[in-house]
């Protein structure tokens, strides 16, 4: 075994690193007092761009005694879809419930709703109005994001709007890349 009591870690490397830490600091800092701009934020950028949403949809949310997740059309005041206890809605069911978590840190009412949208750039949020907490539902990867663009599957253009009976989402098969199955 070598003895490493002779040998002494290179001062240059401390220096180097406690001026990354110092210049981090003070960007950080200099952003947070107004000195420097603060980066774009993807709404920001939309609205920049004239982004403008192709369907956007109120949802709120609530558990059912027997664990089904229901999602009522807040315009039309009718349950538009219901997660059965056991399909995969643990994403959508994190959201709300770090929104919940949110809206009890703002002292604000815990029941109200969501607007889901999807915007013509491609990218889906979810605006909590009663925070203005906006999520950017693509940064969580496709398949977390296709939990709440399937809410919106019946308002696009060219669809039915507000279904005639709760629609019944299914965990989606490997090989049907559908998250639908037909009956109430």
């Amino acid at each position: 075994m070598s003895d490493f009591t002779t040998e002494r870690f290179p001062k240059s490397a401390l220096y180097a690193a406690g001026a990354l830490i110092a210049v981090s600091i003070l960007t950080v800092g200099s952003i947070r007092i107004g000195v420097l701009p603060a980066p774009e934020t993807a709404p920001q950028s939309r609205e920049r761009r004239h982004v403008t949403p192709t369907v956007q949809r109120e949802f709120r949310f609530e558990d059912r005694a027997d664990g089904a997740l229901l999602v009522t059309d807040v315009a039309a005041n009718k349950v538009a879809f219901i997660f059965m206890p056991g399909t995969n809605t643990g994403f959508i069911r994190g959201v709300m419930r770090g929104l919940m978590r949110e809206r009890r840190l703002h002292e604000v009412p815990r029941v109200g709703s969501v607007v889901v949208a999807q915007w013509s750039d491609g990218a889906l949020t979810l605006e909590d109005k009663s925070t203005g907490r906006i999520l950017e539902l693509g940064s969580f990867g496709h398949t977390n994001r296709a939990a709440f663009a399937q809410l919106l599957v019946p308002y696009a253009p060219g669809r039915s709007g507000v279904p005639d009976k709760p629609i019944v989402p299914v965990m989606p098969a490997a090989n049907n890349g559908g998250f639908f199955v037909a009956g109430g």
